[in-house]
């Protein structure tokens, strides 16, 4: 069995003739270690997936395993869980509570899961995500990409099984957006972290490993990069 499976992945939205079939039966895999951008025009389903992909969503029939677990065969608040401690979720806005500190907003999951932060562990990332020194600031005292990369590190102090990124240099310039985009890809070659993003950029998506091209909920086109 594949780290991440999709099997026959259907939403739909609406009913009778105002029905909309946003996925329609994807089915894909995903081994643990690789990293996959997905790309296609507004309203090809790629957020649609990703939702899924993270529990946010229900699908309107299909399943989905993720590291030998079913997403949708737990109940709501089992899948909570899994998804607070499994999943990491970034998106193109920050969503950072203004009022917190940097190390607050990074340990705000851990809170909400009732765990203790380790302090090594938030040294390590503030250290790998370049914002040594920032650990005090406030969001409103950071650039649009430190704020981004103070997202990815929030997402990935619990040690997710998968991240999930939506756009995630949607809201930056280019010079931020290849900043981020390199420590995704020097994250899921030092780490082995495994990476689903979502992007319009063709040229950030040139450098994951596996390209996956979304039409009307489907996938046209799976590209495996040297």
């Amino acid at each position: 069995m594949a780290f991440l499976e999709v099997e026959q992945l259907t939403k739909t939205y609406g009913t009778g003739d105002a029905a909309v079939r946003a996925l329609d039966s994807v089915s894909l895999k995903v081994e643990r270690g690789e990293f996959v951008a997905v790309m296609g025009a507004s309203g090809s389903g790629k957020s649609t997936l990703l939702h899924l992909l993270g529990g946010v969503d229900r699908p309107t029939s299909g399943r989905i395993t993720l590291d030998g677990v079913s997403l949708y065969d737990q109940k709501e608040e089992e899948l909570t869980v899994f998804r607070r401690r499994q999943i990491g979720l970034v998106y193109q806005f920050y969503n950072l509570v203004p009022l917190l500190t940097v190390e607050e907003n990074l340990t705000l999951p851990l809170l909400l899961d009732g765990r203790t932060a380790d302090s090594a562990r938030v040294l390590e990332l503030l250290a790998r995500l370049g914002l040594d020194g920032k650990r005090k600031a406030f969001p409103t005292q950071l650039s649009g990409g430190q704020q981004q990369r103070v997202a990815i590190a929030r997402a990935l102090i619990t040690h997710p099984a998968l991240l999930l990124a939506d756009e995630p240099t949607g809201n930056l310039d280019s010079a931020a957006s290849e900043s981020v985009m390199r420590m995704l890809t020097q994250l899921n070659e030092t780490t082995g972290q495994t990476i689903v993003m979502i992007t319009h950029d063709e040229a950030l998506a040139l450098q994951a490993k596996r390209i996956l091209r979304l039409r009307d909920g489907r996938i046209v086109k799976d590209e495996v990069r040297a």
